[in-house]
């Protein structure tokens, strides 16, 4: 098996992550593959989790694979002991780490000094499988990609980079409302674009959610503040005030636009109490899709 990184959506070639969503949807009526038997791999998280751990674990088990859960205490990258010398050691023990992590550098060394597989399972950068995952759900929802409209309504964090990627890939429009401030990074932008131009994709950074929002097919939320940003909770709460999926909000976007969200979710944040639970059907697919991608993912990285 040749070693393969997933840090970013980025790092998947052109149409291949069209050909991953419509294997994902496949095999959900098909044996999984025994790729894992024998094979052990390592969960390394800074961060608590639900469902990266749970989808990550069961996706390991289905495939025959034996996962190992290391949390921030038993493993301290780069303050216990240096994440070079943690990617060595490991590289002796198991077959694939999974990394959730701060710090998108964290995962880079890891990756670097590394002889196995590496995959990001969220950074302060990227959400690689989230928004894989994502395409899933919208292409069972919706059954196709081309023409689309997604409105990303609230922080352009991790997920939205991600989201905004693997968007352009596939070929549909992503319009993202977000304080200035808090918009896309440049560096992301740049990659996004690369792939719009290949598929006719068009991206809007707008300030005005109701901009955003008209004619949407998904409206895509998460939280304003995310794990290690709780000192800047207040700040943020202010900002975004004016962001939140609600009713209103909802009414300038198609009859059957479906509502998307990572989880967790803030109820009375960025989407009024009522909308998941009027929307649930969707976000929950959303949630079971993680399990279905990564059990792909892996049974195509460890074929």
């Amino acid at each position: 098996m040749t070693k393969r990184d997933i840090l970013s959506v980025a790092d998947f070639a052109a149409g291949e992550a069209e050909q991953l969503v419509k294997k994902t949807i496949k095999s959900k009526n098909e044996a999984w593959p025994q790729v894992l038997a024998g094979k052990s791999i390592a969960l390394l998280f800074e961060k608590p989790s639900l469902r990266t751990r749970m989808s990550f674990e069961l996706a390991v088990h289905h495939l025959g694979g034996y996962a190992i859960y290391m949390s921030p205490e038993e493993i301290g990258l780069g303050k216990r002991e240096s994440v070079p010398d943690v990617a060595h050691v490991l590289s002796r023990y198991v077959q694939g780490a999974v990394a959730r992590t701060f710090l998108h550098r964290t995962l880079e060394t890891m990756a670097e000094y590394a002889s196995i597989p590496v995959i990001n399972a969220l950074s302060d950068y990227e959400h690689p499988c989230q928004a894989l995952a994502d395409l899933v759900t919208i292409y069972e929802r919706k059954g196709k990609f081309k023409g689309l409209n997604l409105a990303f309504i609230g922080d352009g964090n991790n997920v939205a980079n991600s989201l905004l990627i693997a968007c352009a890939m596939v070929g549909i429009n992503f319009l993202i409302a977000t304080p200035q401030e808090y918009s896309i990074q440049d560096n992301v932008l740049r990659i996004a674009n690369k792939y719009a131009e290949q598929t006719d994709s068009h991206i809007m950074l707008l300030e005005e959610p109701a901009m955003a929002a008209k004619d949407a097919d998904v409206i895509y939320t998460d939280v304003w503040t995310s794990m290690g940003q709780e000192e800047e909770y207040e700040q943020r709460r202010i900002a975004f005030a004016e962001y939140q999926v609600n009713e209103k909000l909802l009414s300038y976007a198609k009859k059957d636009v479906i509502v998307m969200h990572p989880l967790p979710a803030h109820h009375g944040e960025e989407v009024a109490v009522g909308i998941i639970d009027k929307y649930r059907s969707v976000i929950f697919d959303q949630a079971e899709n993680r399990l279905h991608f990564q059990r792909t993912l892996l049974a195509e990285l460890y074929k």
